[in-house]
């Protein structure tokens, strides 16, 4: 048996980590401290990874027939994606008519718009990840069933910015599509490019990378917000940066051997359940303060009590939610014989 890259899930916990502890400080109205904002600019790279990473694992993107693989990505993706987005609705408007009661307003606005210009649901808001993922595998599978097209992708960067400039105006917030398909086949290259190299010089680029990264981020510092397409600081220097640091750590880290490390990596092996658990329960928390006259709001006391909470509610959920393919994606293979 094959043994599991460490790297792989140890760099998606610290994404995990790093989503879930942005969440609860947006929460608690602490998103903008200082040293917290220092925190995101030295991470901001992190959703973009996911879609790395599944560019360096893909097996079979174009290989099957185009019904099959629709089929296939929408019973991992998109069937989690509406139904952990129904839970979160539902727990938010069902705290929707305490809220209106007792503040005689629904806390933020509602708007009907909302159903066809974001991917995003009420009361689940990360579920944006999971439709642009989606679709991103789909761009994929099509792009690589004409021949010589996938040279185009380099261009799709400038395609997210000009959508950017222009306000973002594809329905299902997919503007970000095309910067996940650009870091999709970055993770393929890269993978080519780690296979037919030595190891040492592997680790000398990856490490030359990081030191890059470091030096622009100080001198020249830009930042990609991948939820809303949102670009800051030169366009060029970002998309170089995002593409330094991450292929920097993803080949660093794979040739030093990185061993597992247990709670960071296991939160990376199991990041689907954290991913759609811990936005509702946020949510929860929240209303059920507000129920009884309480703000979380400004309170940095609630960060301390909520991120190890979520972490271990979300920990007790893992082997309940993997149990349930709608959730979790995990489908069994109908054809698949028993031994």
């Amino acid at each position: 048996m094959k043994n599991r890259n460490h790297t792989f899930d140890f760099l998606c916990g610290l994404c995990i980590i790093r989503m879930i502890s942005l969440h609860v400080m947006d929460f608690c109205g602490m998103g903008e401290v200082r040293w917290w904002t220092l925190v995101m600019e030295w991470s901001f790279y992190f959703m973009s990874f996911f879609f790395f990473k599944a560019g360096f694992f893909n097996k079979g993107v174009s290989d099957r027939p185009t019904g099959e693989y629709i089929i296939d990505r929408t019973k991992r993706l998109f069937i989690p994606y509406m139904s952990s987005g129904i839970i979160g609705m539902v727990i938010y408007f069902s705290f929707l008519p305490v809220m209106l009661e007792k503040y005689h307003n629904p806390i933020e606005p509602l708007a009907w718009n909302h159903i066809w210009q974001t991917s995003s649901f009420y009361g689940n808001r990360p579920t944006w990840f999971l439709f642009s993922f989606f679709v991103t595998y789909l761009v994929v599978h099509f792009v690589e069933k004409i021949k010589g097209l996938h040279w185009a992708v380099v261009l799709f960067p400038l395609v997210g910015y000009l959508l950017f400039l222009k306000g973002n105006p594809l329905w299902m917030s997919v503007n970000n599509v095309f910067m996940g398909v650009f870091f999709f086949y970055l993770g393929m290259l890269w993978k080519y490019v780690m296979k037919h190299c030595s190891r040492s010089s592997v680790l000398c680029v990856s490490v030359s990378m990081i030191v890059a990264f470091v030096i622009l981020n100080v001198v020249w510092h830009g930042e990609y917000t991948m939820s809303v397409n949102d670009f800051k600081g030169n366009f060029p220097v970002t998309v170089l940066n995002m593409v330094l640091i991450i292929c920097g750590l993803a080949g660093a880290l794979s040739c030093m051997n990185l061993p597992r490390i247990p709670v960071i990596c296991y939160i990376g092996e199991h990041s689907m359940v954290y991913f759609i658990s811990h936005y509702p329960m946020l949510y929860f928390y929240k209303f059920m303060h507000l129920s009884f006259g309480r703000s979380i709001w400004n309170r940095p006391e609630e960060v301390f009590i909520l991120i190890p909470a979520v972490f271990c509610l979300c920990t007790w959920m893992v082997p309940l939610i993997e149990r349930i393919p709608w959730l979790s994606g995990r489908w069994r293979a109908l054809n698949k014989k028993k031994l």
